[in-house]
């Protein structure tokens, strides 16, 4: 029973990545019928495109307080009612900035769900199947934007207006997502650590794992020095919290500079620059979203078994030898056959079993319970920061470099994160999100006592 209970709450805060990911990938279908409708310059389009961004850089930069203050369960219901605006809003839209209006609000949506959503499940979650519930909103990311593909080649581009179908069919996921929220509790450790509601939070951890309870409640008020009470922005920004802001910032910076984000935008149109006819380029990128979905299955049923750190080994010798490889065709304008193609699938492939899998569950793991919120903000902000960036640009930095120089740099960077998976990322397979402040250095001295008292063997 609790089992199935667990799961039920973690898939339904993991829709809300289902919406990030229908919502970030379904314009790639209409961007070209978009350019030709408004008659947009190629620095226009990429701006339309990139309002999405700007707005999940708002969302995550501020998706942290209202669930640090209010709680996860309440900021969810909130996002929610912005993915269902955005939607009926960005097919309605009359013009292109009424357009870039409404994905601006999705994009708040998108920008606070990768905050709060993993956020919630791992704190809901038991520690050795915390991996694997949290890496369910990357799932439902990956899925999110496989269906947003698929219903974009279903719907098709030859009516001029058939974006504003592409835009509005997530209307339907929008509503199922805020109706469902409803249905799942707060998250126990926000409700110890912020509110002193010990006991709602005792019979929430009952349900998740009986015997652990009492244990879990007693580390998480050790791990609080001010219990009851939120922590403020001020105590976050300290040296303190300086090794996991600092895992943060780079892990998130290293999942953009893959690329990932140009590619899920502009698949067709990276399709096309290989001589690819129009139809074959769009059915593609749904070859694209299969190949993201199964992998990301696949990261999911690895990660707790062998770690974060071995999948993200796995991730960046792909990355390295995909992108290598995509610069070298473009250099050399060999686009032979289907070459390209595989390659933009093997490069999709790491990301879903490396970094599309660990990054949502390590950012959400690396921070203590009082400032996680502030962390994941960091974390999330970061990622939209630089995905803004190269989103916003890739399109007038093709056009004016080509795509040899372009995927020969994300490639130079994934080289630098091989480096930092080798020298500097912790493993946090297996532990308590307790544990794990205490073995990143920034648990008190009272954590530590609890951990050892209930390690296993001792008296």
């Amino acid at each position: 029973m609790g089992k199935h209970v667990i799961f039920f709450w973690a898939v339904t805060a993991a829709l809300g990545g289902f919406l990030f990911g229908f919502d970030v990938a379904v314009i790639s279908g209409g961007e070209q019928n978009i350019q030709d409708l408004w008659d947009l310059s190629d620095v226009m389009l990429g701006q339309m495109v990139a309002m999405a961004l700007y707005g999940t850089i708002i969302g995550a930069l501020f998706g942290g307080i209202p669930a640090q203050k209010w709680g996860r369960k309440i900021t969810i219901i909130w996002i929610a009612v912005l993915f269902l605006i955005s939607a009926v809003g960005s097919a309605l839209a009359p013009d292109v900035y009424t357009l870039m209006f409404f994905r601006f609000i999705g994009g708040l949506g998108v920008g606070a769900s990768s905050v709060v959503a993993p956020m919630y499940i791992s704190e809901i979650a038991p520690a050795d199947k915390r991996g694997r519930l949290t890496a369910l909103f990357q799932f439902n990311i990956v899925l999110g934007i496989l269906i947003a593909y698929f219903s974009n080649y279903l719907i098709g581009t030859e009516h001029p207006e058939s974006w504003r179908w592409m835009l509005g069919v997530e209307a339907v996921p929008a509503l199922l997502f805020l109706i469902m929220i409803f249905f799942v509790p707060e998250s126990p450790r926000w409700l110890i650590v912020a509110k002193g509601r010990v006991e709602e939070a005792r019979e929430i951890l009952y349900i998740v794992n009986p015997e652990e309870a009492d244990a879990s409640v007693q580390a998480i008020q050790a791990s609080d020095k001010e219990p009851g009470r939120a922590a403020k922005l001020k105590e976050f920004l300290t040296k303190h919290y300086k090794f996991p802001i600092f895992l943060a910032f780079i892990f998130a910076f290293f999942n953009q500079m893959s690329g990932i984000n140009a590619i899920i935008y502009f698949a067709p149109r990276i399709f096309d620059l290989t001589g690819m006819p129009a139809d074959a380029a769009l059915l593609s990128t749904v070859g694209v979203g299969v190949v993201n979905l199964v992998f990301t299955m696949i990261g999911l049923a690895l990660i707790d078994r062998f770690g974060r750190r071995f999948l993200m080994y796995i991730g960046s010798f792909g990355y390295i030898f995909s992108l290598s490889y995509i610069a070298y065709a473009f250099f050399t304008q060999t686009f032979t056959g289907i070459t390209v193609p595989i390659l933009i699938f093997v490069f999709i492939a790491s990301h879903a079993i490396g970094q599309g899998a660990v990054i949502w569950v390590f950012i959400s793991e690396i921070f203590p319970n009082s400032v996680r919120s502030f962390g994941n903000s960091l974390g999330s902000s970061t990622h939209w920061i630089f995905a803004a960036l190269i989103a916003g640009n890739f399109v007038y930095f093709e056009s004016l470099f080509g795509g040899g120089p372009i995927f020969a740099f994300f490639a130079a960077m994934m080289v630098l994160q091989l480096l930092f998976v080798w020298k500097i990322m912790p493993e946090s397979k297996g532990i308590t999100l307790e544990e794990m402040e205490v073995k990143l250095g920034i648990g008190s001295e009272v954590l530590e006592d609890v951990i050892d008292a209930e390690a296993p063997g001792e008296e």
